[in-house]
């Protein structure tokens, strides 16, 4: 049964693209449920049925997992079990009447404008300083998500338009724009650090410490390297950064089609969680502003 799992983990890395992140995610949520089968005497998916995964799921809140955790546990099963109708291993789909449970709305953290400015401003000149600073300014000016920037190429870049060309998540590519700041590292960056870094003349835009792809994990410790020294008081991820940036735009004018598009969300619904925060912006400027309305 294990060999299955690979064999999807494997057609998510190498055929759908999906990011390292998301891929040990999948592995680790299935492996649980695979160790749950075992456990039960169940060897072979075509057993399984709608009442194991009823089961399997009142076992996971039987150890206190959250329901954000089994929401993504299920969704992991989902994927997984679909491939495994796809491909004929299976008979029936027991997760076809499977619902994620109702997650808690969690407003996203985003950094305030001075906060932002602190953390774009705290590497130095070095070749590996200017790629770190390049890197955090182009999360916070396009949105894009930390498995995008990892695979951006050269030709992806259009200097003339400011814009690049990313692929997201199920390969769909969108085009999204940097500014002023952004072209003025990317050029130093180009004229400098990627020549030094690149000895393995590979054609993607970021470059390691050691000449290789650089890799999401590395775009991760970059973040947390500069939140330390930016004294920033809360934990933040590339994540927070693209929260940053669909709240900053709406907050300056933006409209929310815009930032879906700019972010790649497919549905509306997605983006519209960062309404909730501009409608705090609006009420607190008009409890300030208004002579009504101050005590």
């Amino acid at each position: 049964m294990k060999e299955y799992i690979l064999n999807f983990l494997e057609e998510l890395t190498y055929e759908k693209k999906y990011s390292n992140y998301t891929v040990s995610n999948y592995n680790k949520d299935l492996n649980i449920f695979l160790e749950y089968l075992n456990d039960n005497d169940i060897k072979n998916y075509n057993d399984v049925e709608y009442q194991d995964i009823r089961l399997f799921i009142n076992y996971l809140y039987d150890l206190n997992y959250c329901n954000k955790t089994i929401s993504r546990i299920i969704s992991a099963l989902r994927s997984f079990f679909k491939y495994l109708k796809v491909h004929n291993i299976i008979k029936e789909n027991p997760m076809l009447l499977i619902t994620n449970p109702k997650l808690d709305k969690r407003l996203p953290k985003y950094l305030s404008y001075e906060d932002t400015e602190k953390l774009l401003n705290v590497f130095d000149d070095s070749p590996i300083g200017i790629r770190d600073s390049l890197i955090l300014e182009m999360l916070y000016s396009t949105g894009i998500r930390v498995g995008e920037i990892v695979k951006i190429k050269l030709n992806d870049v259009s200097i003339s338009d400011m814009s690049i060309k990313v692929t997201g998540k199920g390969n769909k590519e969108r085009i999204v724009y940097f500014g002023n700041r952004c072209l003025d590292l990317l050029n130093k960056y180009l004229n400098n650090s990627y020549n030094i870094l690149n000895i393995n003349n590979l054609d993607y835009l970021f470059i390691s410490n050691t000449g290789k792809c650089i890799s999401d994990r590395t775009i991760r410790s970059i973040v947390d390297n500069a939140s330390v020294l930016a004294g920033i008081s809360i934990k933040i991820s590339p994540h927070v950064l693209r929260h940053t940036f669909a709240t900053h735009m709406l907050m300056d004018g933006a409209n929310l089609r815009s930032v879906q598009e700019l972010l790649g969300h497919e549905n509306l619904s997605t983006t519209q969680v960062y309404t909730h925060l501009t409608n705090e912006k609006i009420r607190s400027v008009y409890l300030s502003a208004h002579p009504r309305a101050k005590k």
